[in-house]
């Protein structure tokens, strides 16, 4: 059951009926979307939202899906369904068309695995569609939507002789017209027309007379008759029973194409439902796509475990200001049914009503929702709400009277299968009697086991919601130090309004706030202050959190790193020793068999003395072979280069982030900025420059000037290393659109003047995104696609100026 009637407006639904219109692409689809109601059925809800999170899922991986051609043929079936009645040509085309498309699709899932797209392929084989019958259609009408001459002997024959008989007559007008010509009867510039379906010749209204013939027309001034001569009177006439022959047999093999259409228009109905609702669903996919909806795990119980939830309709619109949206985690379950939010004004309370109504509902209504994919989605059978102003002039209803009468459809009707959202619990009344009525039917709804959620500023019911065991108190988030809400909402305990903050920052007197305080009474000022210091508190804890989680991660990270390099460390001295031990080895061998030589060859001479003397200074010049090199010693690791704080302007000395490559900037527009590198004048974006000081300019271009380093850019290298071709086939759009700049700066810099960036065609949104990056650099002179043998449109070629 849904409560009440205008459910839809309340909560936006009938917005995101419009954006599925306009995401149709004929209105087969948007037909279907006029058809969308909430459904109480589980299992038909979950197929629904399976189609379109298997079509979301074509939309981001296949390409060549069928886009065009998807016309509504029902009133042509229905005409065709009349005995003796005929489509015309026209119609014929958009049925073949149309007919075509359909192939397509079914083709499509036909050549696909049964457990890539279940449903859809599911969906797709309900479906017949006589091939046979498209053939046909194509055999007598051609691709401008005209009956083929070949689609009758005798219609082939009438326009052969058509052919012949104007060729006829347009070279006896010729002749005519030149003659005219000659005699001045016509003017120079004078051509042959066509007036009434026949061919005629302009004539001077002067000279009308002297030409025999029948005038036809004249031109508006009256000064040009329109005259056809006499003697082509046959030919015409001859013409023109061609063309009715011609139209009487196109009628004749039009009608035999209705009556070979007819006997299958049943079928041809059920293939065009099925052609909407493959328009239907691949609106639902790509606004999801949109909105970056995902399909959660869907469970048949009542309950919201929901995390990182965002308002739809609110995303569209933030995303269009560069603005990003808080998201919402919620968690309903059978130990905790129903959550009170409190918190100021303007905090988002009401935001987060809508957004937990609007998801529910759009879920059960078949479409993918706005959360993160880890989140459990429930089922439920009623969703009742109480938002807005209500009064009602015919009904003589106040808004309190209005509120009232829609508590009492909740008292009545709620029950454990029931989501209840109630904005602004008790409002419209005296203060105090409208805390005491809410809190009683407050009271009611948590002995119906219905799960909700309710905003409100009454301090009983934040007391009543901490006592009671199965309900639980929200907040939303506010920076006491700035006086401004966060939109962040945190479960388990109640939010203050901040009334005497807020009033306090606005500005009104500081007596006028003291008498608020004392009039509110201690406990309640109390209460508010004990929620402000816990805001204080918690907002401290956070900060401390944070800086300990850094410390944290560097701490782990530092102990990695440690780690790596001990154990790289203990492996280089284990090989050096290993090494140094089989170099010991081969040194120890070589000098026994030097020795053993040298005594074998002292004893063979008998110990001459200029022999030993002679072997003596071998062995010496051997042993200096072996004695170790010398190692010269390190020079200590240069200093890093010092980044100074300061707006890069020209002049500014910079260099380019994580290289040693420095510079001059000598020029700056908007974001580009060009930089003089020793005689070497390159352009590259703003963010990816850091200034520094003009000392430490000068030490690193006397290091990069000394013979003994090689320091900045190896332009050689980067050269022979550059590719002129990008693949960010399967990358998202803001890691493609970094890699894009790189790449252009690079092709800049090493003057590469064609590069090539492969992006695929898929929906063609990552092209697009591609491509007006593209158009912020001034230095690229042009973009086309690639040739179509070579990819087409999933390739972008930029000539660079």
């Amino acid at each position: 059951m849904i409560y009440p009637k205008n459910l839809e407006e309340k909560l936006g639904f009938d917005k995101i009926r419009e954006l599925l219109k306009a995401a149709c692409i004929s209105t087969l689809g948007q037909a279907y979307v006029e058809k969308i109601k909430f459904s109480t059925k589980f299992e038909l809800v979950q197929k629904l939202v399976k189609q379109t999170a298997e079509f979301k899922d074509i939309l981001l991986q296949e390409e060549g899906f069928p886009r065009q051609n998807y016309i509504d043929a029902h009133d042509y079936l229905s005409k065709a369904a009349l005995e003796g009645a005929f489509l015309s040509e026209r119609e014929f085309f958009e049925l073949k068309t149309s007919l075509t498309t359909i192939r397509e699709c079914l083709q499509f899932f036909d050549n696909k695995e049964e457990t890539t797209y279940p449903y859809l392929i599911e969906l797709s084989r309900s479906v017949e569609l006589d091939r046979g019958l498209i053939r046909q259609i194509d055999q007598v009408i051609d691709e401008r939507g005209k009956v083929r001459d070949t689609a009758s002997p005798e219609l082939q024959r009438i326009r052969r002789q058509i052919i012949v008989e104007q060729s006829n007559l347009r070279r006896r007008l010729d002749d005519i017209l030149s003659l005219a010509k000659k005699e001045g009867y016509v003017k120079d510039d004078a051509s042959l027309t066509i007036r009434e379906g026949r061919m005629v010749i302009p004539v001077k209204a002067e000279n009308k007379r002297r030409i025999k013939g029948f005038v036809h027309d004249q031109s508006s001034t009256g000064q040009t008759v329109y005259l056809e001569p006499a003697e082509i009177f046959d030919t015409n006439n001859e013409i023109r029973e061609l063309e009715y022959q011609e139209r009487n047999e196109v009628v004749r093999i039009l009608t035999a194409l209705t009556d070979t259409v007819r006997p299958h228009i049943s079928v041809l109905r059920r293939a065009y439902n099925y052609l909407g609702m493959i328009d239907f669903i691949q609106a639902k996919a790509r606004l999801a796509l949109n909105t970056q909806s995902v399909m959660p795990t869907l469970v048949e119980e009542p309950l919201l475990e929901w995390r990182e939830a965002r308002h739809p309709l609110l995303f569209l619109s933030f995303k269009e200001q560069g603005k990003k949206v808080i998201p919402l985690d919620l968690t309903l379950t059978e130990s905790q049914k129903i959550l009170v939010i409190s918190g100021p004004n303007a905090g988002g309370k009401s935001v987060s009503l809508k957004t937990v109504g609007l998801l529910q509902y759009m879920y059960q209504c078949g479409l993918l929702v706005a959360m993160h994919e880890n989140s459990r989605l429930g089922f439920f059978r009623d969703v009742f709400i109480d938002i807005g102003d209500e009064q009602s002039l015919e009904n003589d209803l106040s808004t309190y009277s209005s509120h009232l009468t829609n508590m009492r459809h909740f008292l009545k009707f709620a029950d454990q299968r029931s989501l209840f959202l109630i904005d602004e619990f008790g409002t419209g009344t005296e203060p105090s009697l409208g805390a005491a009525v809410a809190e009683a039917i407050l009271e009611k709804l948590d002995a119906s086991k219905a799960k909700g959620v309710i905003t409100t500023h009454y301090t009983n019911l934040k007391f009543y919601a901490e006592n009671a065991p199965n309900i639980i108190n929200g907040a939303m988030r506010f920076d006491v130090e700035n006086l401004e809400p966060l939109y962040q909402l945190e479960m388990g305990k109640p939010g203050s309004s901040f009334a005497f903050e807020i009033a306090r920052k606005i500005g009104l007197p500081r007596e006028v706030i003291h008498r608020a305080q004392k009039k509110a009474g201690r406990k309640q000022v109390d209460f508010d202050k004990v929620l402000r210091e816990l805001e204080i508190e918690k907002k401290n804890f956070e900060t401390q959190n944070q800086r300990l989680t850094q410390r944290n991660d560097q701490l782990e990270k530092m102990t990695s790193q440690y780690k790596s390099l001990k154990e790289h460390l203990d492996n280089e001295r284990k090989k050096i020793m290993n090494q140094a031990k089989v170099d010991a080895k081969r040194l120890v061998e070589q000098a026994n068999k030097k020795i053993e030589e040298t005594i074998r060859l002292i004893k063979e001479n008998k110990a001459d003395k200029l022999a030993t003397k002679e072997l003596r200074k071998d062995l010496n010049t051997y042993q200096q072979e072996l004695k170790p090199e010398m190692v010269e010693e390190k020079k200590p690791a240069e200093e890093e280069i010092k980044v100074i704080e300061g707006k890069i302007e020209v002049g500014s000395l910079v260099r380019i982030k994580g290289q040693t490559t420095i510079g001059e900037v000598i020029d700056m527009r908007g974001k580009d900025v060009e930089i003089l590198i020793g005689d070497l004048k390159s352009k590259i974006k703003l963010n990816r420059l850091e200034k520094i000081s003009r000392k430490t300019f000068k030490k690193q271009a006397q290091e990069n000037s000394s013979p003994s380093r090689v320091k900045g850019l190896d332009l050689t290298q980067k050269m022979a290393n550059f590719n002129s071709k990008l693949d960010l086939r399967g990358k998202r759009g803001d890691e493609a659109l970094k890699e894009v700049e790189i790449f252009i700066d690079d092709a800049i810099l090493v003057g590469i003047q064609e590069v090539q960036i492969v992006h695929g065609k898929g929906d063609g949104i990552l092209r697009t995104l591609i491509r007006q990056r593209l158009k912020g650099f001034k230095d690229i002179e042009s973009m086309k696609d690639e040739h179509a043998d070579r990819g087409g449109a999933g390739v972008t070629i930029v000539r660079l100026r």
